[in-house]
């Protein structure tokens, strides 16, 4: 066995805080946009549903539960909904037609205009993810995209992309982790006023 003391830890360290760098610097802006099209849409009574596969399936039901529960504040639940959850609508659909469909079929279903997709994607080129980008493109919803570098095939879907400058998958949903954290607080903030009665 490999000794851990002979593992650079400061350098991997180091490298996060590189990606964080340059969130802060490219980052900010689309992280803002984001929150308040989803704020509006939230606030017109529309939907959110996000989507991803492995750890980003993870982070797309982190997202729902952060709204759909409560993040800093105390109030309604939104609707807020992840599309990886349901376990046996997931299996029956990748079953019954492919697993390239087990989004966008959800989204052909439940989606209206004006709704929102946030989709979550290291590569940027999962075949299931870019369907339900360009489902939700033809349903009139909002299209937000969280990927690796380059944006991959999800970016020309979507209105907005964050695209992670690297290729790491673990950096990747590291640093996508802070993005939906930054939105919740922002959307959270806009739709909620503080017990204190200050945004």
């Amino acid at each position: 066995m490999n000794s851990i003391e002979d593992i650079d830890l400061k350098s991997l360290i180091l490298s996060r805080k590189r990606l964080l760098d340059l969130l802060s610097e490219d980052g900010a802006g689309n992280i803002r946009a984001i929150s308040a099209a989803m704020a509006r849409c939230l606030d017109d009574g529309g939907t959110i549903y996000a989507c991803g596969n492995g750890g980003s399936a993870s982070q797309a039901e982190h997202f729902s539960a952060e709204l759909v529960g409560r993040f800093y504040q105390d109030r309604r639940s939104l609707p807020v909904y992840s599309l990886a959850e349901n376990g046996a609508v997931m299996s029956s659909l990748a079953n019954d037609y492919s697993f390239e469909h087990v989004f966008a079929h959800q989204i052909a279903g439940v989606g209206s205009e004006g709704d929102c997709l946030l989709a979550l994607s290291t590569s940027g080129n999962s075949g299931n993810v870019v369907r339900a980008c360009q489902e939700a493109k033809k349903k009139g919803m909002h299209v937000f995209s969280l990927t690796g570098e380059g944006g991959g095939r999800v970016a020309p879907e979507s209105d907005i992309v964050i695209a992670v400058p690297d290729t790491d998958t673990a950096s990747i949903q590291e640093i996508h982790l802070l993005v939906i954290h930054l939105i919740y607080q922002l959307v959270e903030t806009a739709l909620f006023r503080a017990k204190d009665g200050k945004q």
